[in-house]
């Protein structure tokens, strides 16, 4: 009896330090690093700053594309986009959707067989659901961070020996909710999801900005309109905070703050022209800050490069689930066994490939470390956003040089339409084609050649393009060759293009 005793003391202590290690992970949807902890004097985040000075953050985190779907396709699989088959939006007449094999790598999936609890609340913006699902599904009101938190409680405290993983995903940032028609002149700016008339949504202590409050990024142009949608973006992200506040009161109040990890990100840049859609750092440029309470020391600024597809694996890292060896899930179903006995008659939309292993890799190990390094390079791949908006465009950034191959070079380039209808850009676009806009033109813009070089270590943003100049003409071909590289690696469809055009 005594030996028996001691079996189930041991089960039980086995069982409770698997329980402490819960994942809660934050996605908001186009918000850029626009947070205290990034020196924006503005934004209002105190719960983000607190999670990042008791944490990680990671100051040149990118996204691999700029477009919502594809975006978070990559984040729940640890795969480019142009590689899982999410080529852009899935909803409505846009219909993109991964390959039904990424149900082996499937962020929800892998954790679920490692025995967490897994629930999702917010936007989700992935398909098929079969792929990419969750046991639970929490209603909540994206645009409302702290009602989401308290429709989260009850599956965060649940009287359950598992661990649980919880995907918070916001609306805001986004834009919508119509324009602000108090605002006086021909321009009004979007809402981004604010009340009208500053009203306030349930719960939350709204935070209001003026036009001359706000900082301009270099890839937007300082006018009076992109000035007035800035402030209606920053109180939108004000907002989120107020919800990551509420998370991290339910988790201390029922001791669970200093047992779960705890990630803010963001899908993507910010909704302007500029940013959004794009493969500039605008759009690309994340804020990812990362609290993991089993790591001893805090508050690090990390200048290692990561990217998206490193969530997937990070979080299966931390669950104890990931073949550090293999790069890929310790108990993995393959898309074979797990389709065998399921009721498809026609296997079809399967892909190329057997989706045994993570395009990104770990970055559990590194927290700690403000030098370490991840990537020596980052890659963007981007196809399309809404379906009318084919442009094919990669990247490839080493930290100080970045260049982009715009594959449609040619065509105009095209519009999302809630950004081609912004105030920020239309009041430019009124101007005439030779107007500025950030450190382009109008024309420029729209019309793109097909290789630009840029150097991005001083300014960090997309400046000069130096793909003509010959002084840069080897780091263009080093560059080039890396890129072409790793399209091969990467299974990307567009390595024709190499070949043909």
């Amino acid at each position: 009896m005594r030996y028996l005793g001691l079996f189930f003391t041991l089960c039980f202590a086995i069982s409770a330090q698997s329980a402490e290690r819960n994942i809660i992970f934050i996605i908001t949807d186009d918000q850029s690093p626009t947070l205290g902890c990034y020196g924006d004097k503005v934004a209002y985040s105190p719960a983000v700053d607190s999670l990042a000075a008791d944490g990680t953050m990671f100051r040149r985190a990118y996204a691999t594309t700029a477009s919502c779907s594809a975006s978070r396709s990559v984040v729940m699989s640890g795969l480019h986009n142009h590689h899982n088959g999410q080529y852009g939006h899935t909803h409505n007449y846009h219909k993109f959707e991964s390959y039904r094999n990424v149900v082996s790598l499937s962020l929800p999936r892998v954790l679920g067989n490692e025995g967490y609890r897994t629930a999702q609340i917010g936007k989700y913006h992935v398909a098929p659901e079969e792929v990419f699902h969750y046991q639970n599904y929490l209603k909540g009101d994206g645009r409302n961070a702290v009602q989401m938190a308290n429709a989260s409680e009850d599956f965060i405290t649940a009287d359950d020996s598992k661990p649980f993983f919880l995907y918070f995903a916001t609306t805001d940032p986004h834009r919508g909710g119509g324009d602000d028609e108090s605002w006086e002149g021909k321009f009004k700016p979007n809402l981004f999801g604010n009340k009208p008339n500053r009203g306030s949504f349930p719960g939350v202590d709204e935070k209001f900005y003026g036009p001359d409050d706000v900082i301009i990024p270099p890839f937007l142009p300082d006018t009076r309109e992109s000035r007035s949608e800035l402030a209606q973006y920053y109180q939108s992200t004000a907002r989120i905070d107020q919800g990551v506040t509420r998370l991290i009161e339910i988790l201390k109040a029922n001791d669970l703050y200093d047992k779960t990890l705890i990630v803010f990100t963001a899908d993507h840049g910010m909704a302007f022209a500029g940013a959004k859609t794009t493969i500039f750092e605008g759009g690309l440029r994340i804020p990812f800050v990362v609290r993991n309470p089993y790591e001893k020391n805090r508050g690090v600024v990390s200048e290692a490069m990561i990217s998206h597809i490193d969530i997937t694996p990070s979080l299966l890292d931390f669950a104890g689930g990931l073949n550090l060896q293999e790069n890929a899930p310790k108990k993995l179903v393959t898309a074979k066994d797990y389709w065998k006995d399921k009721d498809y008659v026609f296997m079809e939309n399967m892909g190329q490939n057997d989706y045994n292993s993570y395009h990104g890799k770990s970055w559990i190990g590194i927290l700690a470390k403000p030098k370490a390094n991840h990537w020596e390079v980052v890659f963007g791949s981007h196809t399309f956003h809404e379906i009318q908006m084919y442009y094919p465009m990669r990247s490839v950034n080493d930290g100080q040089y970045k260049l982009i191959w715009n594959i449609a070079a040619g065509l105009p380039y095209p519009f999302a339409s809630d950004l081609w209808a912004s105030s920020t850009w239309q009041a430019q676009l009124a101007k005439g084609p030779d107007t500025e806009y950030g450190m382009m033109t109008i024309d420029e813009y729209v019309n793109r050649p097909a290789w630009e070089l840029y150097d991005i270590s001083k300014l960090e943003y997309e400046d000069e393009n130096l793909a003509e100049n010959p002084k840069y003409k080897e780091v263009l071909k080093r560059l080039q060759a890396k890129l072409k590289e790793y399209q091969e690696v990467m299974d990307d469809p567009w390595i024709i293009k190499w070949r043909y055009e």
